[in-house]
């Protein structure tokens, strides 16, 4: 088998959670121009019709827009249901959805601490059970978690986001136990600290930006498309035998004191 071809995702269905902007919007972009067919997800229909429109002009492959709300299980099945009768037969499901809100631990409300439960854990679990209850039956499929480093490591103010980024993690672990007989392959990008809209204000404060790439070997932030070739790894051939792992890409952050 010529090597390059276990990496080709031509014309593979993938859903991605919560691409219409970030690093959802840049795995989506990165499977487009791979070949794949990409259903692009947000909760606005108007934004992710748009998205994926301007998506598709990327080519080779294609998007479509399906708005719903992954934190609603009902809405999730109904999404789910809706695309395998639409003939998107979901081979590729990346769960991207996430939220960040810093606060000392003391002074973290109950309502915040259930939202991001529900966005970061919560959301994963209905859309990927629902997901997998579809790949079982065809005996294949590729299931992408998006963690963090922070699934590891914790700064102050973000105990909750970081509880919630490792139960993903475990997660990701238990699902690969109970879905590997199927044929389906579950694992998990890490993301280290990355250049997005969502993290503009701390890119812009010179003192935090030091640290970060001061405590980066690879001496800067992350860029977007930087994670676009671990996730065509994962969504390819290439993983066949690969289930259950995280693949940080940190700019090796993790591997240093």
């Amino acid at each position: 088998m010529n090597p390059a071809a276990l990496f080709d995702v031509t014309g593979r269905v993938a859903l991605v959670t919560g691409s219409t902007r970030g690093i959802g919007l840049a795995l989506a972009t990165g499977l487009v121009r791979a070949g794949a067919t990409v259903v692009v997800n947000g909760r606005d229909p108007v934004v992710a019709g748009e998205v994926a429109a301007r998506l598709s002009d990327h080519g080779p492959g294609r998007a479509v827009g399906r708005a719903f709300d992954v934190t609603d299980p009902v809405a999730v099945e109904e999404a789910v249901a809706g695309l395998e009768a639409d003939g998107f037969a979901l081979e590729v499901l990346v769960n991207n959805t996430g939220m960040q809100q810093r606060a000392p631990f003391t002074e973290f409300s109950d309502a915040d601490w259930s939202r991001m439960l529900e966005v970061n854990l919560s959301s994963a679990f209905y859309v990927a059970r629902s997901v997998a209850r579809r790949m079982q039956d065809r005996g294949r499929g590729k299931i992408v978690n998006v963690l963090s480093v922070q699934s590891e490591v914790v700064r102050p103010g973000i105990a909750p986001y970081s509880a919630t980024k490792g139960g993903l993690k475990m997660l990701t672990k238990g699902m690969c136990a109970d879905l590997a007989g199927s044929g389906i392959q579950v694992n998990a990008i890490g993301p280290g600290y990355f250049a997005t809209e969502l993290t503009a204000a701390l890119v812009a404060d010179e003192e935090f930006s030091r640290w970060v790439e001061s405590r980066t070997p690879a001496g800067r932030w992350g860029q977007v498309e930087d994670l676009v070739g671990a996730l065509l790894f994962f969504s390819s051939d290439a993983s066949a035998f690969v289930n259950g792992q995280v693949l940080h890409v940190d700019g090796g952050m993790l591997a240093v004191l």
